[in-house]
């Protein structure tokens, strides 16, 4: 990252205040590289969790003796966190291509968004915030509000400091 610092903060004339962030014009070279990048992260993230829900499918069906289909485990929810997406919203009654940036959130429609599949029109997509051994989990759904924050919610319960 200091590297990375070092090269950015003189080319670009960018001050970055915390040390622990660094960033890039997103239309340069190096903004395009990461943004593709993180692009390939996130499509390997989906990957593995596919790779991952077939041998639990396999174990369920060792241990219970019957067909995965007929245990009926399937995805409720799966959708990536700590993204970048480009994505269009009303921006001051004019529709804006942005960059939203999710750390520590993920993006949840509500209901009725054209975005969702059918299953989720009526009651807005699912969102699932896990907590720990000392915090409750919690199932929420997203809002019709929602667009007030370009749908993002929290994906976790966080941590105590």
């Amino acid at each position: 990252l200091q590297k990375f610092l070092k090269v950015m903060e003189p080319k670009y004339e960018i001050k970055i205040l915390d040390r622990e962030l660094a960033c890039a014009p997103f239309d340069s070279p190096e903004g395009r590289d990461y943004f593709a990048a993180m692009k390939c992260g996130l499509n390997m993230s989906f990957a593995n969790r596919q790779v991952i829900l077939h041998q639990i499918r396999e174990v369920f069906s060792e241990i219970f003796g019957r067909n995965a289909a007929d245990l009926e485990m399937r995805v409720v929810y799966d959708v990536s966190h700590n993204t970048a997406k480009l994505e269009r919203h009303m921006i001051d009654g004019q529709e804006k291509t942005l960059l939203v940036h999710r750390k520590g959130s993920t993006r949840a429609f509500g209901p009725g968004h054209d975005e969702l599949p059918a299953r989720y029109r009526e009651t807005g997509q699912p969102v699932i915030i896990g907590g720990s051994m000392e915090t409750g989990s919690y199932l929420l759904v997203g809002t019709t509000s929602g667009s007030e924050s370009f749908f993002s919610t929290a994906h976790g319960s966080g941590r105590t400091m």
